[in-house]
């Protein structure tokens, strides 16, 4: 039996920015118990070339949602990345939650096959077929931010773990 494109994507975004939520918590927690301004923690970049925090979590939220509306024919919300603190990017995250709560799978089942195109860069498209998309660019650009902020997170000292990460793995 195959899987359908809603459950390959829904629960997977869900889980994930779930996750990073409960890493955001855990980092205000922490920057409150060390006494720091937790803007410390949401400009951080792992590398000079690298994006800050903030745009980790923002990225992470934004391909979760623009994958399920591309795939949907649903209109994405509209966000305007002016999120600066550790509360106001769990809002965000929030935000994306419960817009993808919202999404009745019978929008994204079927739709393996079809043609979704999307930025890549600033001045080029790609275009795949919608299984694809979803699991060969979206999921993988999720993982990798909700990754890097936790890296972020770990590196300066947040009590985070791989239970952490994993927190939403039982559903």
């Amino acid at each position: 039996m195959s899987i359908s494109m809603s459950s390959a994507s829904l629960p997977i975004f869900q889980t994930m920015l779930t996750n990073l939520s409960h890493l955001l918590a855990k980092a205000q927690t922490h920057a409150e118990a060390k006494k720091f301004d937790p803007s410390v923690l949401t400009q951080y970049r792992l590398a000079p070339d690298m994006l800050p925090f903030t745009r980790q979590v923002l990225i992470a939220c934004d391909a979760a949602k623009l994958c399920v509306a591309r795939l949907s024919d649903l209109e994405a919300p509209k966000f305007d990345d002016t999120e600066t603190t550790l509360v106001e990017l769990m809002s965000r995250i929030q935000k994306t939650l419960d817009w993808l709560k919202s999404v009745p799978a019978s929008a994204l089942d079927g739709t393996e096959l079809k043609s979704i195109t999307f930025p890549v860069g600033k001045d080029k498209t790609r275009t795949m077929n919608g299984e694809d998309y979803l699991k060969h660019w979206a999921l993988p650009n999720v993982f990798f931010h909700v990754t890097t902020a936790y890296a972020i997170l770990r590196h300066n000292g947040v009590e985070i773990g791989k239970a952490d990460y994993l927190l939403g793995a039982n559903p």
